[in-house]
């Protein structure tokens, strides 16, 4: 006969992270709570557009979600996202800042609003070449470049810290950083060797985080040395993957990869 008791003594699931992971989600937590002037809490609309930084402040990512942000966010920052490929492409452990773009005039819109995700889209490509603006780079981590839509003035946003002092002592530190970022570039050229076929975007994406990495590592040695920093300017983005401000495939997002991750159909409206 079975003990009854067996399993009893095991430990809350939210306990066997490492400390480091706790601390982050913990972060997480707090910054998903955090509330408006109004009452509101920020990560609670329905529609709306993120970003993610790292520990630079360099913008690495922006995304956009009708399904409430806190959900969209947790997929990406606690690695619950359904595609594989998502979780190589953004490395967890390099996200320091988030920024929430919510849309709180469409909180009662179906998801099929073709007017409403027309206003998504526009929010979220502006939210992009803001990001790419910002960039020393000139790129972000996208795989899939933000269909092209007219510009506009942004909603009021939030800019939240995910990582404590100590965190940023352990996982800011350069060395870390570089290897992390050469496993992620190593797990992510995996990819596209082991499926072959892969779209053009994650080969870009390829380039950009070999960037990351090689100006990251010139930026150590230059330290060690006693050099002044190089110049992320010396870096020819256009020059290496074309213009990163459409999809060259698919510049009007006629394929939407976070719809077909989220199993919607994307030619539904």
């Amino acid at each position: 006969m079975a003990d009854k008791g067996k399993g009893n003594n095991r430990p809350p699931r939210n306990s066997l992270p490492a400390p480091l992971v706790q601390s982050f989600r913990r972060e997480l937590d707090k910054a998903l709570s955090e509330k408006d002037e109004q009452g509101r809490v920020w990560a609670d609309a329905k529609w709306g557009v993120y970003a993610f930084y790292d520990y630079d402040g360099e913008p690495i990512y922006v995304g956009q979600t009708n399904e409430k942000l806190r959900v969209r966010v947790r997929r990406h920052l606690t690695n619950q996202r359904t595609d594989a490929v998502a979780m190589r492409i953004l490395d967890v452990f390099e996200v320091a800042e988030m920024e929430l773009w919510p849309l709180w005039e469409l909180e009662s819109t179906k998801r099929g609003d073709k007017a409403a995700r027309e206003l998504l889209n526009r929010v979220e490509y502006t939210a992009y070449l803001k990001a790419i603006e910002e960039s020393k780079f000139k790129a972000i981590l996208n795989e899939k470049i933000p269909p092209i839509s007219p510009k506009i003035e942004l909603p009021p946003s939030r800019r939240f810290e995910l990582v404590t002092q100590e965190m940023r002592k352990e996982r800011g530190h350069p060395d870390i950083r570089i290897a992390r970022r050469a496993e992620t570039l190593s797990r992510l050229a995996a990819v596209a060797h082991e499926r072959g076929e892969v779209s053009d975007g994650l080969r870009r994406v390829l380039v950009i985080q070999a960037v990351r990495l090689a100006h990251l590592a010139a930026m150590r040695l230059a330290q060690a040395e006693g050099r002044p920093a190089p110049s992320a300017s010396a870096i020819d983005i256009v020059g290496l993957v074309g213009s990163v401000e459409y999809e060259h495939s698919d510049p009007y997002g006629q394929t939407d990869i976070d719809s077909l991750i989220d199993g919607e159909d994307p030619g539904e409206e």
